[in-house]
């Protein structure tokens, strides 16, 4: 199987960030979800997680940067970069900062990242 990036369905489009999102793309230990997100210089996604459990993310995800360079916030308190090129295992319990454009592809577990970008939405939505 296979997609072109803008056959993927828009779940978020807002000002510096926009989320595509295709549910059921595989399966390996549940369905998988197919993501393109672009990111904007600036854009924190920690405010947008608040109300879920430790206010992160509780999604992982596999992914490869394809450009940009983001800060990955760990609710234990630690940080990593992820930098154009990089592939990237961001395990459940995380927070996003964007430094410089970014578009990244990713892998999800559909059950547990859905919600959060219906979470995310319903947030921008307000905003």
């Amino acid at each position: 199987m296979h997609v072109t990036k803008n056959d993927l369905p828009v779940k978020i489009n807002a000002p510096g960030a926009h989320a595509r999102h295709l549910p059921d793309f595989g399966v390996a230990s549940g369905s998988l979800a197919a993501e393109y997100f672009t990111l904007g210089a600036g854009a924190d996604l920690a405010p947008l997680l608040t109300g879920l459990e430790h206010d992160a993310c509780q999604s992982a995800h596999w992914g490869f940067m394809v450009t940009g360079d983001v800060v990955v916030s760990y609710s234990d308190g630690t940080d990593e970069r992820c930098s154009t090129g990089d592939v990237f295992y961001w395990p459940p319990g995380h927070s996003v900062r964007v430094e410089s454009d970014a578009e990244l592809v990713m892998f999800s577990p559909q059950a547990d990242h859905a919600p959060v970008l219906d979470h995310i939405a319903a947030k921008l939505a307000t905003t």
